[in-house]
């Protein structure tokens, strides 16, 4: 390909094809100059380095990831929302798994604030949260065991980790009833003391 139609979204957009053909780890500055037909050099005109390549790959996979679990939570709420925002989780990490792989990297923060995906995926995990009337910081608590949940079955999913004869989908079908079950009976933070 002719190095004058590069462009950082098309290098960015390649390292996260690569990634899922090959696995995130795979993804470097020199397995995508190959791809290209470029040397290493004429790509740092479009990233500073490994790092920001692979950073702006989790941000490219957040964005498509919200996208798609907004699509499927739109017009829902409490427990058929949870159940579409799981699934619509669950596919995308599981058709695109150096995406999703990438989307587990720790950003740093400044970027995070400056990342409309990023922002857009706490608005719309918060707002799906809304039905089961949880404050902070229970909020957050409920947050993280959706995502450790969620994280942990595709992970284990995608490498055959189960290997019961069970059919996987049930199981998670299960596993969200549960969630909806622990969302609904949510443990709540005492209120602090009052004043007088």
């Amino acid at each position: 390909m002719p190095r004058a139609g590069l462009t950082t979204d098309r290098v960015v957009a390649a390292a996260a094809d690569l990634a899922d053909a090959t696995g995130f780890e795979s993804v470097t500055v020199s397995a995508l100059a190959r791809h290209f037909g470029v040397k290493d050099a004429s790509l740092y005109t479009h990233v500073r380095n490994l790092q920001d390549l692979r950073v702006r790959v989790a941000l490219l996979a957040g964005g498509e990831l919200i996208d798609e679990i907004a699509a499927a939570v739109a017009g829902r709420a409490g427990k058929e929302a949870l159940a579409a925002f799981a699934g619509a989780y669950r596919a995308y990490a599981l058709r695109h798994p150096g995406r999703y792989a990438a989307t587990q990297i720790r950003v740093d923060q400044s970027l995070v604030a400056g990342s409309t995906a990023l922002r857009r995926t706490a608005e719309i995990t918060y707002g799906m949260l809304r039905a089961y009337g949880l404050a902070e910081p229970d909020r957050t608590d409920a947050v993280r065991l959706l995502r450790a949940t969620f994280h942990g079955y595709c992970a284990l999913e995608a490498t055959g980790g189960f290997g019961a004869p069970r059919d996987v989908r049930a199981s998670w079908d299960k596993a969200v009833d549960a969630l909806h079950v622990a969302l609904e009976n949510w443990p709540r933070e005492p209120a602090g003391p009052r004043g007088h």
